[in-house]
């Protein structure tokens, strides 16, 4: 069964840091590429950043370009968003996705990605 759990949202001051995780369970560790996105109330779900797993290539939205980072540990099959000097804006339920694309350049929409977490809130005050 395929399965991906998010974990480590919660809240935090402006500047502050967090970091999610997603564990990765059955075929989805076989995936190419695991992307974090995001979707704040009233607003549609955008790619946040992006992995190759099989390889060292990443994207990142510009918006959190520089704060934040994706990273992986092949033997925990689990995918890492490492975000910091957070913003009030970052404020959104954050998923992470698996895709079946298995070449080409790394998938940034959701519609490229076949797997889905169920979310989890992360909450930046000022």
């Amino acid at each position: 069964q395929v399965q991906l759990v998010e974990s480590g949202g919660g809240s935090v001051q402006a500047g502050g840091s967090l970091r999610l995780s997603c564990a990765a369970s059955g075929y989805t560790y076989g995936s190419r590429y695991m992307g974090w996105f995001r979707q704040a109330p009233g607003k549609e779900r955008e790619g946040v950043a992006a992995i190759y797993t099989r390889g060292s290539s990443t994207y990142y939205a510009d918006s959190v370009k520089g704060r934040f980072t994706i990273s992986q540990d092949n033997a925990k099959n689990t995918v890492y968003l490492q975000m910091n000097s957070l913003k009030p804006e970052d404020t959104a339920v954050y998923y992470c996705a698996a895709s079946t694309k298995t070449f080409g350049s790394i998938p940034r929409t959701p519609p490229e990605y076949a797997y889905w977490g169920q979310g989890t809130q992360v909450t930046v005050s000022s």
